[in-house]
């Protein structure tokens, strides 16, 4: 099934948190936090101005994004856990995330 956002709306995959502390501590599945970063899956066309006037989103599929711990929806689509969020709930998009991984 594919699923369009309407207005403002982003749905976004949460992305997992790390298994380890940096110190090498391994948390267990019960002490861990909601990650409160994901990937952009889907963005709708934008919302409007009191003229009508379309404003565009300024995310774009793929984005990887860091949100508040309480946003969104929670929604499951073909058996995926994905959230569906304004896009002023979003805080910012995460940079060089690409270039940290081939790095380590």
């Amino acid at each position: 099934m594919k699923f369009r956002p309407l207005h403002d709306r982003v749905v976004v995959k949460r992305i997992d948190a790390e298994e380890k502390t940096a110190g090498g501590i391994i948390i267990p599945d019960s002490a861990k936090e909601k990650p409160s970063q994901g990937e952009v899956v889907a963005v709708g066309p934008g919302g409007r101005d009191e003229a009508g006037k379309l404003i565009p989103i300024d995310l774009k599929v793929g984005d990887r994004v860091l949100f508040g711990k309480w946003s969104g929806t929670e929604v499951k689509i073909d058996g995926q856990e994905l959230l569906i969020m304004k896009e002023s709930d979003i805080m910012g998009v995460l940079t060089d995330v690409a270039s940290k991984k081939k790095a380590a």
